[in-house]
């Protein structure tokens, strides 16, 4: 499958016009939409994204990953294999933590271009017949180039997504945590929690989300707005 990773968000036609292009190239692979609000222009908190929701699609899948401030300027377009899997997307770091997460990875310049390629709309233009292509087994990257590295921590302890139930997910994976762990976040101090049922309603906690990342959460509640949490904010841990 075709998997889409943007910061384009719902409203507008881009979505619907990188669908026109995935279709029209390759009509009998679907497209899903993994997220279309990653962070806005913020290809750090997104590559964490990337890397810990990636893990779970299959060999063969292709993502077409869009978070691209820099479009039209002198950042490379990337063709990156990383155990198995297919990235399609600007060199701005976006890929770097799926390609320090994987065992095996290769990257290459994307130098094929369109007859006609705008200067603001890559997406469109470049990574979706690319990834297309590359989903159909008619492509073979052919120039090859270093894989992305950037000088980021292994798990950056700071919020990265805020979802549509106001939880916070972090870049920290629960993984380097220990259940006893406190996290200080908006001047309050966070235990963990399995889960939402073991604590009561109003509580805020920190747990284990189901894609391996330590979330924090108010049951029945927004922890966003509870916690004056947004993208970025720090996250301090603390023995318990």
């Amino acid at each position: 499958m075709i998997v889409l990773f943007t910061d384009f968000g719902g409203p507008g036609p881009y979505l619907g016009q990188m669908h026109a292009v995935l279709t029209r190239h390759a009509p009998d692979v679907p497209v899903i939409e993994l997220f279309t609000d990653a962070p806005v222009f913020d290809a750090k908190a997104s590559a964490y994204l990337l890397a810990a929701y990636a893990s779970g699609f299959a060999k063969g899948d292709v993502f077409v990953c869009v978070v691209d401030p820099g479009v039209g300027g002198p950042r490379a377009p990337l063709a990156v294999e990383a155990d198995g899997r297919w990235y399609v997307g600007p060199d701005n770091g976006l890929l770097a933590l799926v390609v320090r997460r994987s065992e095996s990875a290769q990257a290459w310049e994307i130098t094929w271009r369109p007859e006609r390629l705008s200067a603001s709309f890559h997406g469109r233009d470049l990574f979706a017949p690319v990834a297309a292509e590359l989903a159909r087994g008619t492509l073979h990257p052919s120039t090859p180039r270093a894989v992305p590295a950037e000088d980021w921590p292994d798990d950056l302890a700071q919020v990265v997504y805020i979802d549509g139930y106001g939880n916070a997910i972090t870049g920290l994976r629960a993984q380097v945590l220990a259940s006893d762990n406190i996290l200080r976040v908006g001047g309050r101090q966070i235990a963990s929690a399995r889960t939402f049922c073991d604590v009561a309603p109003g509580t805020a906690f920190w747990y284990e989300n189901a894609n391996g990342l330590a979330e924090i959460a108010v049951n029945c509640g927004r922890a966003d707005d509870i916690l004056g949490l947004a993208i970025g904010s720090e996250i301090y841990i603390e023995a318990g």
